[in-house]
């Protein structure tokens, strides 16, 4: 596909985004756009590989290897190439129904599995996939597309997270009625609160919720269901009811000085920080403000970097971010071979913020946090740390061991807890509708994204625990094909 030559004549670039220094004075995306000329020259670099794994969506080793939902990457990057980019959004519709948010905020699994990158830098996948429905946008390609008749069946999706969007987006296009709950203000789940403004900016959520209200779905947001909007109700109001409320319980860290202020789950900061910035550009005051604090983040994965950034623009006194794995390699190491995600050593753009601010990359590895100290006030005022090594116990686990003569104190006036999440609530909607439940926690489903109540399924992280959003996407897609099946005896979804 491209150009057969491309991968050897043109090499990857990207637009640049804007200066760190200059963004964090602001909520606003950073990365800008490129010219047409240099978008058909890295489609071009698409090279007719014969198997392109970068659209297989395997798991290897716990890691999505090429793409989750199957995007037709090969073929709208040779469109690209060719300028018909028409032709190459409808390539992409056919498997992705929110590219613009992928486009954004996917780590990109095909990437680390492209056949270029076996030698060189990969494709840039990911950026010409965001332009071409960018552009779908800008020249009205992209519109408003109700069904042409209705079913008679009733569907509930609880939760407006990408796993519930797609399921309402893909039961909606079948003839459905379908009606998506949301306990929050706004419709949109992670994708709302959990991600801050400047990687995905709310308009662009809000953009695509408008599609949706216009091709017939119904939104009701602040409605708990299982708290204001009883179980019983939706299982008598609907034929079918899809679980999508996520793995939104947090991991916490079980040390002394727990409870002190100042101490915050990750989530709490992200979402309070948002919706202040929507509801009054901040200034109603109803966040957790970082400014003029000496931060501490406790996770290294992308919550912990959205901490980062929305920290830095606060205007913190000084950051620091732990890890308590080691610091990745600056290359595949030889137990990472391609085409698995590859764990190396990168910045995102809240490490480079505060690397711009401070003077370094803000994250310190293989340390292990032992216990918070407060003041006379019950607040925070200190962080206690050690290193660690990993090494086998002797069952042959991997656990971590403390380096004597490595403590050391930080100043902290907010931590803010990163650590990842264990999987759904279980009270309200689980424990009413009396769904069982997987050794993890998770709710459980058989291969028909069927739980073990009559009617009810469940998709994206509420089953499969915390992973990435093209995840939630491809499962409430799988989801919605069963539903569809299960209340017609076929379906035609993909």
């Amino acid at each position: 596909m491209g150009k057969p030559t491309g991968f050897l004549e043109f090499d990857r670039n990207l637009p640049h985004d804007r200066q760190p220094a200059e963004r964090i004075a602001d909520w606003q995306e950073f990365h800008d756009h490129f010219a047409e000329e240099k978008l058909r020259e890295q489609g071009a670099r698409c090279m007719d590989c014969g198997v392109p794994f970068c659209h297989t969506g395997k798991l290897l080793n716990g890691m999505a290897s090429g793409c989750p939902i199957n995007n037709l990457i090969p073929e709208w990057n040779d469109l690209v190439y060719r300028g018909q980019w028409r032709e190459a959004l409808l390539r992409l519709q056919k498997t992705n129904n929110f590219p613009e948010f992928t486009g954004r905020v996917c780590p990109a699994p095909c990437e680390g599995s492209c056949v270029v990158g076996i030698n060189g830098p990969p494709v840039t996948i990911k950026n010409i996939e965001c332009e071409i429905v960018d552009r779908g946008f800008e020249h009205g390609w992209i519109v408003a597309e109700p069904p042409t008749t209705r079913t008679g069946k009733k569907v509930a999706i609880v939760g407006s997270g990408p796993a519930g969007l797609a399921a309402a987006s893909q039961l909606n296009r079948a003839g459905h009625s379908v009606t998506v709950f949301e306990r929050a203000d706004r419709i949109g789940g992670l994708l709302m609160y959990g991600i801050p403004n400047m990687k995905l900016d709310k308009k662009i959520v809000e953009r695509r919720i408008k599609l949706m209200a216009d091709e017939g779905v119904i939104f009701k947001p602040n409605t708990s269901v299982g708290h204001n909007f009883p179980a019983d109700k939706l299982m008598s109001e609907f034929d079918a009811v899809v679980l999508c409320g996520g793995a939104t319980k947090p991991r916490d860290l079980p040390v002394e000085g727990r409870n002190l202020q100042g101490i915050h789950f990750a989530m709490e900061f992200l979402h309070k920080n948002t919706q202040s910035l929507l509801d009054s550009n901040l200034q109603n005051g109803q966040y957790i403000s970082a400014k003029d604090k000496d931060v501490i983040v406790i996770g290294g994965g992308d919550t912990g970097t959205d901490c980062v950034g929305t920290a830095m623009r606060h205007g913190c006194r000084s950051l620091v971010q732990f890890e308590i794995l080691p610091k990745p390699p600056n290359e595949r190491a030889a137990d990472n071979p391609w085409p698995q995600w590859p764990k190396v050593y990168r910045m995102d753009y809240g490490q480079e913020e505060a690397a711009a601010v401070f003077g370094d990359d803000p994250r310190r590895y293989s340390l292990m946090t032992k216990r918070l100290v407060g003041d006379d006030a019950g607040r925070v005022k200190e962080l206690h740390t050690v290193e660690i090594t990993w090494a086998k116990d002797d069952s042959g686990r991997v656990v971590p061991e403390e380096i004597p003569g490595t403590e050391k104190v930080w100043k902290a006036d907010l931590v803010l807890l990163a650590l990842g999440f264990l999987g759904p609530e279980p009270d309200g909607l689980l424990a009413q509708l009396d769904v069982k439940l997987d050794a993890r926690g998770n709710v459980a489903i058989d291969d028909n994204c069927q739980t073990s109540v009559p009617k009810v399924f469940a998709a994206g992280d509420m089953s499969r625990g915390q992973s990435l959003i093209v995840w939630a996407i491809a499962d409430g897609r799988k989801a919605a094909r069963c539903v569809d099946l299960h209340l017609m005896g076929e379906t035609l979804l993909p």
